[in-house]
C-alpha cells in the first residue's frame, strides 16, 4: 500500500503520515468547521426568500409581457397558469403568445403555489407567498413576500 523506500544505512522503509500528522490534520479540519459551519447555517432562509423575489419578478415581468399582448391581467380565476396556457375568452384582438409567457407555474421554496390575486390590494394585481408556515401574516421566513415588498 505505501512506497517502499531505501534510507541511508540500505534499509526499507514505509512512507507514510504519522499519528501525530493525522491529529494534526483532524484538528484543524475540526477548528476550520466550528468557524464555518455556524456561518453557514443560516443562509438557507435568506436563500429561499431571495428565490422568492427572483420568481415574483419573472412571474410580475411574464405578467406585464402577457397584458400588453391581451390588453389586461388575467383574472383571479384564471391565475397565473394563464402564463403557461391560454385562458378561454380572451378579448377580441388579443395575441396571446404562442407558448405561453413561462413554461411552467412556479412553487415557492416550500412547496406550495403562489398566490394571485386580480384586481389586487396593493396594486393592479397582488402575487405572493405565504412564506415558510404557509399562512398570513408572520415574522421572518414566515412573512408574506409579494411584489410590494418584493424590491
Amino acid at each position: 500500500m505505501f512506497a517502499k523506500r531505501h534510507n541511508c544505512s540500505g534499509k526499507r522503509s514505509a512512507s507514510g503520515f504519522t499519528l501525530i500528522e493525522v491529529m494534526v490534520v483532524v484538528v484543524i479540519l475540526s477548528i476550520l468547521a466550528a468557524i464555518v459551519v455556524p456561518k453557514i447555517m443560516g443562509k438557507p432562509d435568506e436563500a429561499r426568500i431571495t428565490k422568492v423575489q427572483s420568481d415574483i419578478r419573472s412571474i410580475s415581468a411574464a405578467l406585464d409581457l402577457y397584458r400588453l399582448d391581451n390588453f389586461t391581467y388575467p383574472t383571479t380565476d384564471q391565475g397565473i397558469e394563464a402564463l403557461v396556457t391560454a385562458p378561454g375568452g380572451l378579448a377580441s384582438g388579443a395575441r396571446y403568445q404562442e407558448g405561453g409567457y413561462i413554461d411552467r407555474v412556479p412553487k415557492d421554496p416550500w412547496g406550495n403555489p403562489y398566490n394571485y390575486l386580480q384586481p389586487g390590494t396593493h396594486g393592479a394585481y397582488d402575487l405572493y407567498s405565504f412564506g415558510a408556515d404557509n399562512a398570513p401574516g408572520g415574522q421572518g421566513i414566515n412573512a408574506d413576500i409579494g411584489n410590494w415588498t418584493a424590491e
